[in-house]
């Protein structure tokens, strides 16, 4: 059992690895001189048809086409939700920063969870998770120093709409995702993991398409550089980090305390982000408040993890609760 969770932690560490690149290489693009709209629509016209390669070593489409022709509007508007409302605003604060502010003011994710519960369940999950929500303030205020420590202490007013971005974008990836999971519990339509990330994917292309024709008309075509950066971002977070995490998740799903230290390294991102964007895009690295936000969040997050899997131990509803939705 104990290497199993190693084996599980690992997967997780590189999961977090390949969904870092999703800050690096938005910055990447956005900082040689690519708009951050072509990145993010370019990301998810890209990650479909990478999906479908994947697919069929993920069970197939299943049941899902049979939910879609019964269920378009719930499927429309949650993948909206899920990932057009997370990508643009996140995408779009690439350009606020280095890469390791964007990663770190993107932590406050862990939030959503125990912030919405209350508003979005009518059973036993209806609750405020206090103690999770005392940690997260931990979190929040390492991302107050990340950005106070980036700004010199003087936060602009496009310092507060960045990180109002981020947070934002942290906020409607876990409602998207959780309020489609609702849905699925109602309709008793079994539904696996990878077929729901093409789902989402797939349903959430109409408004790609609309924004890359404003995009097209506004900006012009995108370059080649920009498609090969936002193809990166499709394969490394859409495709290899969704599958590795999954399969993380997979191996420890009855054991809450390894669940919670998979799920606690998504805070090796930050971490992540921080090297490969001093090494290969040269910037700096975080100093002064900024370090200790860095600091605060990871603990935040490692704290996180370590208190949900104490607290959901023999509990299996809880226990599935916790587990992150992560993919595309």
């Amino acid at each position: 059992m104990r290497s199993n969770a190693f084996v599980a932690v690992g997967l997780a560490l590189c999961a977090a690895l390949f969904f870092t690149m999703t800050y690096v290489l938005n910055r990447s693009l956005v900082a040689g001189g690519g708009h951050w709209a072509w990145a993010v629509i370019l990301r998810y016209l890209i990650t479909l048809p990478l999906l479908t390669l994947v697919l069929p070593w993920q069970g197939g489409l299943g049941r899902l086409p049979e939910e879609l022709r019964r269920h378009p509007r719930a499927w429309l508007g949650w993948s909206t939700v899920g990932f057009v409302l997370f990508g643009v605003p996140l995408t779009w604060a690439a350009d606020s920063g280095p890469s390791w502010l964007v990663a770190g003011s993107f932590q406050t994710t862990v939030l959503a969870g125990p912030l919405l519960a209350p508003l979005i369940y009518r059973d036993h999950r209806r609750r405020l998770a206090w103690r999770s929500v005392a940690i997260g303030v931990l979190i929040v205020a390492g991302v107050f120093a990340l950005q106070w420590g980036h700004a010199q202490g003087r936060l602009r007013a496009d310092d507060w709409l960045a990180m109002a971005a981020v947070v934002f974008a942290a906020f409607m990836y876990p409602l998207g995702n959780r309020m489609l999971l609702l849905h699925l519990e109602r309709s008793a339509t079994p539904i696996g993991a990878a077929q729901r990330v093409f789902g989402m994917t797939l349903c959430s292309w109409p408004a790609w398409l609309l924004l890359g024709m404003i995009a097209w008309l506004a900006l012009g075509p995108p370059t080649w550089r920009d498609a090969l950066l936002a193809g990166g971002v499709a394969l490394s977070s859409g495709v290899i980090a969704t599958v590795l995490f999954f399969r993380a998740t997979d191996r420890v799903r009855r054991e809450p305390t390894a669940l919670a230290a998979v799920e606690a390294m998504q805070a090796a991102e930050l971490l992540f982000a921080t090297a490969i964007g001093a090494v290969f895009l040269g910037e700096a690295w975080p100093r002064g408040w900024s370090a200790l936000g860095a600091l605060m969040i990871v603990a935040g997050i490692a704290l996180f993890g370590w208190t949900s899997g104490r607290a959901t131990a023999g509990h299996p509803d809880e226990l599935r609760s916790l587990r992150t939705d992560r993919g595309a």
